[in-house]
C-alpha cells in the first residue's frame, strides 16, 4: 500500500489483516491500481426513511444513521457508480467483486456495473429461512437479499472453485439460490451491527472465488465479517 494511506486503525500481520478508518472513496484513491484480487462490498441500502421493522419480536425504527439515508435515485446511483469505479480500478485484471443489497439499491448497483464495463457473472438470491415478519401486512415478507458477482471486465478470467462448491453441495452443481441463516447470536459477541452478514455467507464467497494469500478488500466493512472470516483461511 502507498505511504499516503493513513496509519491503519488495526493491523494483524499474522493474518495479513489491516483495517483503515475513513471515507472509502478517499482511501480507494490511495490504493495502487490493479492490486486487489477480490472485493466484497455491502454498501448502504438507503433504507433509513423513517419506517419500521420487527426485531426480536419488537417494533423498531429502520433508521440506521445519516449514512443510510436516501438522497434520491440520481444521487444514490451516482454514489454507487463512484465507489464501483474506484473498486474496479484497484481490482487486478482477473479480479472479481461481490456486492450485496436489497431491492432498494441492488438494481442501481447492477446498472452501474453495466455502465462501467464489468462482466456480470451471477446474481445470487440469499434466502433467509427465518426473516422478521412484515408488520404492515401490505407487502410480501422480505426474505431474500441479492448478491451480484462480477468480474473486472469482459477479458477477465475470474477465479471460481467449481469442484469445491460442488463437493460442499453433496456432489451436485451449486445453484444461485443460497439458504443461509442470518448471523447467530454467537457471531455478534463483539457487538451488533444493523446489517451484519453471516459468517457462512462470506465463507462460501471467499472459498468460491479467492485463493489463499489473495488480497481481499471490503470498502465498507460494517460488522467486519469479511475480515473475521478471512483470518482463519490465511492461517
Amino acid at each position: 500500500m502507498p505511504h499516503s494511506l493513513p496509519a491503519p486503525a488495526f493491523d494483524d500481520p499474522k493474518h495479513h489483516l489491516r483495517l483503515y478508518q475513513g471515507d472509502c472513496l478517499d482511501l480507494l484513491a490511495q490504493i495502487p491500481e490493479s492490486s486487489v484480487d477480490l472485493v466484497f462490498a455491502d454498501p448502504p441500502y438507503f433504507l433509513s426513511n423513517g419506517g419500521i421493522t420487527c426485531h426480536a419480536g419488537k417494533m423498531v425504527s429502520v433508521n440506521k444513521g445519516d449514512w443510510d439515508k436516501s438522497r434520491g435515485p440520481d444521487a444514490n446511483h451516482e454514489f454507487n457508480r463512484s465507489w464501483l469505479a474506484a473498486a474496479q480500478r484497484v481490482l487486478k485484471p482477473n479480479g472479481s467483486i461481490w456486492v450485496s443489497g436489497t431491492a432498494h439499491v441492488i438494481h442501481s448497483v447492477g446498472f452501474a456495473m453495466q455502465q462501467l464495463g464489468f462482466k456480470l457473472l451471477n446474481d445470487i438470491s440469499w434466502v433467509k429461512p427465518n426473516p422478521p415478519p412484515n408488520l404492515s401486512c401490505r407487502y410480501f415478507t422480505h426474505a431474500t437479499e441479492t448478491l451480484i458477482w462480477a468480474a473486472k471486465d469482459k477479458k477477465s478470467r475470474h477465479t471460481f472453485h467449481y469442484k469445491l462448491m460442488k463437493e460442499t453441495n453433496r456432489g451436485k452443481q451449486m445453484k444461485s439460490v443460497w439458504e443461509i441463516r442470518p448471523p447467530e447470536p454467537w457471531e455478534k459477541k463483539f457487538g451488533k451491527h444493523p446489517t451484519q452478514k453471516p459468517l457462512a455467507l462470506l465463507e462460501r464467497i471467499l472459498l468460491a472465488s479467492s485463493n489463499e494469500g489473495d488480497v481481499v478488500l471490503d470498502p465498507f466493512c460494517g460488522g467486519g465479517t469479511t475480515q473475521y472470516k478471512r483470518a482463519p483461511l490465511l492461517e
